[in-house]
């Protein structure tokens, strides 16, 4: 046989041992039908830790409520999160209400499924050092006291440490170049809390649960640091499943998705500790009307296109 003819023939023996080894060790080649993963994810917007054990929980339960493999999949950064969901690398993400409105809106389809019992009326908690000597504030129109001072909000497409926040500022007549220098982003509450609490900021702007949360774990320390307003109520967290569910995991997927997150009871004592990670008692059924305040706020800031 020619020397080429043979080159040719053993350079394609090598490639089918090479696709045999690959399946022999695990890789699921084409059109063997392996089962899909459902991929759950949230935005990053407080200690990756806590995240990965309250939505590690959240997969665990999902995976037996629904006979499914589930997979949790950290993201580094909120837009990320609105990416992988566009593109279909995420299927179950829990949205902050701005990131939500940005999902939904980039991928048609997809299915809101539920919210909290406390993102039916959520609220933000304005903070300020105690060396800035900012004392309580009674109303939004006297966040003013916020001017001339060292601010920082959180993640910029938060919803509670941005958004709205940055909203009942500007009722206050505050604009971001009414500070003392730009505003900080700090990526997420905790870091809002810890820039605050350092002094590196004066002031800043989280979420209520993570603040309540850091105060009873003692990560707030109040001599340092203290909640000097909490602003009115708003719609904010819940879930959103994209839209081929369905298709990869089968017909009424989506329906049987939402009933599994709706049908969380604390009455059962598994159950109770997942919705104590989530800070809430239950979910409860949502809708798009209840985001469209934070949809049109949103494209007043240029957040929402």
């Amino acid at each position: 046989m020619p020397s080429r003819a043979i080159s040719r023939l053993f350079i394609a023996v090598l490639t089918t041992l090479s696709v045999i080894g690959l399946t022999a060790c695990g890789e699921p080649s084409a059109g063997t039908g392996a089962p899909p993963t459902l991929k759950i994810s949230s935005i990053p917007d407080q200690d990756p830790d806590k995240l990965a054990t309250r939505d590690g929980a959240m997969a665990t339960y999902l995976s037996q409520a629904l006979g499914v493999k589930v997979e949790y999949v950290p993201v580094t950064d909120y837009a990320a999160s609105v990416s992988l969901f566009r593109t279909g690398d995420l299927d179950l993400v829990f949205y902050g209400g701005l990131t939500g409105v940005q999902a939904r809106l980039q991928t048609p389809g997809s299915t809101l499924i539920a919210q909290r019992d406390i993102d039916d009326a959520f609220q933000s908690v304005f903070i300020a050092s105690a060396e800035s000597g900012i004392g309580p504030i009674g109303s939004v129109e006297q966040l003013s006291v916020f001017k001339g001072r060292r601010f920082t909000f959180g993640a910029e497409t938060s919803t509670s440490g941005r958004l709205m926040p940055a909203y009942f500022l500007n009722k206050a007549g505050v604009s971001p170049t009414d500070f003392a220098g730009p505003p900080g982003y700090s990526g997420s509450h905790d870091k809002t809390l810890q820039l605050v609490q350092s002094g590196t900021y004066e002031g800043g702007a989280l979420n209520i649960q993570v603040w309540n949360s850091r105060l009873k774990d003692n990560t707030a320390d109040p001599s340092k640091v203290r909640a000097v307003f909490t602003t009115p109520a708003y719609h904010d967290y819940h879930w959103l499943a994209g839209p081929a569910t369905n298709e990869r995991f089968g017909a009424g997927f989506t329906d049987k998705l939402r009933t599994a997150i709706l049908g969380l009871s604390t009455t059962d004592t598994g159950q109770a500790k997942l919705l104590e990670l989530y800070g809430a008692k239950k979910f409860l059924p949502t809708s798009p009307e209840n985001y469209r305040e934070i949809e049109e706020i949103g494209r007043s800031l240029k957040l929402v296109q």
